[in-house]
């Protein structure tokens, strides 16, 4: 059995993984902010932790994956400038924050299930763990880590001294010195809050911040409600204790969200490291080298991956294509080929189950399983391991039964459904245009029926045919 090695973005460098406890593996996933749908972009890091925990199980460890859903205090910037998120997703739908947390966490598991992403065995909510958050700030305080100003108390950076280590913010100029100007309360540029009470808004000064928060909670420190920052350390240290062995995200957390939360978990316990193996996933870029972000005009979520013709293992199938830790393009041809390249896998992989089996020991082929398995060890390489998928379904020397054997463990990782039937989701639109097309053939009006196939097949995606039972569509 090959040994595991994961890129710690603590070190720089690739480290042979050595858990805390060899009888369970500790991991932590930030999880979705849920004021609105995740994008694409957002979807391809929970992948990336999808296939961690899939290879950490291949090596025989028994994984504990805590992941949280915010639903209060994230601040539209990353730092402590603009409004809640909740707050302004409740505002953009004249809903209330709860029922938009509500809305947008179900949406998100759903996209979790439609990718075939391993659940999170604890999904704590951010409001759910208030008092946990209190008791943390309170211990900050007490180990003499924070002050008061303007309402809100904050986290003195100067008193911890690794902080920015893993950022490497001493090397980086950063433009943190701005937000002094723009909160005067702060001490330090990269102080940070812990928790809010009527601190203004950083972005419009003659507004107080908190009177329209519909989300607040009593406090030693007044009325309010916590930082995003607070929330991630509190409740992975509930779940995991001190100490954990990986910790995850994207690499948009690094400089900030991850930074102070070692300075708080840390500064909490006095336990280093808090974390043993940070890992972070790239990018999801345009063809022009433009980031997807929820505030751009370049936000696709999954359902228009769907509503397009696509099945949403296809994207996953797009994410394997790449290194996690490198910059992945979106492209809607990039992901037509990835569609090829499923379907053909599936159905090589269908063939093997209609093949003779006659003589075969069914039993994976261990060559392939130590090629697949080098490759998912050296840093989660899922490009080599796909390539290495193809190789043994192409040998003509392999019996489709021990082929078959072993596409299904490599499937434990890959995680995409290589021995299920080819199933895809029809768009609304789609699904209405046969309803109509069935009704104008049963009334032997063959012109609309025409029509309304040229319609479905103008699309692009979709090819129409007659069966026993009416129109039958299925994707090119």
């Amino acid at each position: 059995m090959s040994e595991l090695y994961l890129y710690n973005t603590m070190s720089r460098q690739k480290m042979f993984f050595e858990p805390l406890d060899p009888a369970e593996v500790k991991l932590y996933t930030c999880g979705p902010t849920v004021y609105n749908y995740a994008h694409i972009g957002n979807l391809r890091t929970y992948v990336f932790e999808d296939i961690l925990r899939r290879v950490l199980e291949w090596n025989g460890y028994k994984v504990k994956h805590v992941m949280n859903i915010t639903d209060v205090g994230h601040l539209t910037s990353d730092a402590d400038e603009g409004e809640d998120k909740m707050l302004k997703g409740a505002k953009r739908e004249k809903i209330t924050v709860w029922d938009i947390a509500e809305k947008y966490a179900q949406a998100f598991l759903e996209d979790m299930d439609r990718l075939n992403l391993l659940m999170p065995h604890i999904k704590p909510k951010a409001t759910d763990h208030i008092d946990t958050m209190i008791d943390q700030i309170k211990q900050l305080e007490a180990n003499g880590l924070t002050y008061t100003a303007g309402g809100n108390v904050y986290y003195d950076t100067s008193k911890f001294p690794d902080y920015g280590k893993m950022a490497q913010l001493e090397k980086q100029e950063l433009q943190a010195g701005a937000r002094i100007e723009v909160d005067p309360n702060k001490k330090n540029p990269h102080d940070f809050v812990l928790w809010f009470t009527k601190s203004k808004f950083l972005t419009n000064p003659e507004s107080v911040e908190g009177e329209d928060q519909e989300m607040q909670w009593d406090s030693p420190w007044g009325r309010g409600y916590p930082g995003w920052h607070i929330e991630c350390s509190a409740m992975s240290m509930k779940y995991l204790g001190k100490q954990m062995d990986i910790h995850c995200g994207g690499i948009d957390h690094i400089p900030v969200h991850h930074t102070n939360e070692i300075a708080q978990a840390e500064g909490t316990t006095n336990v280093k490291p808090w974390v043993l193996y940070w890992m972070h996933g790239n990018f999801l870029v345009l063809e022009k080298d433009e980031k997807m972000a929820k505030s751009a005009d370049n936000f696709l979520k999954l359902d228009v991956l769907i509503e397009k013709g696509y099945n949403p293992l296809d994207y996953r199938y797009f994410t394997l294509q790449a290194h996690y830790r490198k910059e992945l393009t979106f492209s809607w041809e990039g992901l037509d080929a990835a569609k090829t390249g499923l379907r053909r896998l599936r159905e090589k992989v269908c063939n093997l189950n209609n093949g003779s089996t006659i003589g075969s020991t069914t039993d994976p082929q261990s060559e392939y399983l130590e090629q697949f398995e080098s490759a998912i060890n050296d840093d989660l390489n899922m490009p080599e391991a796909l390539a290495t998928a193809w190789e043994l379904l192409d040998d003509p020397k392999i019996s489709n039964a021990d082929k078959l054997a072993t596409i299904k463990k490599f499937d434990t990782v890959l995680g995409l459904k290589l021995d299920e039937p080819i199933t895809f989701e029809l768009p609304p639109q789609i699904t209405q245009w046969i309803v109509e097309r069935n009704e104008a053939r049963d009334n032997k009006d063959w012109g609309k029926a025409d029509e309304i196939r040229d319609k479905i097949q103008e699309s692009g995606k979709w090819l129409v045919k007659d069966g026993p039972s009416g129109t039958e569509v299925m994707p090119k």
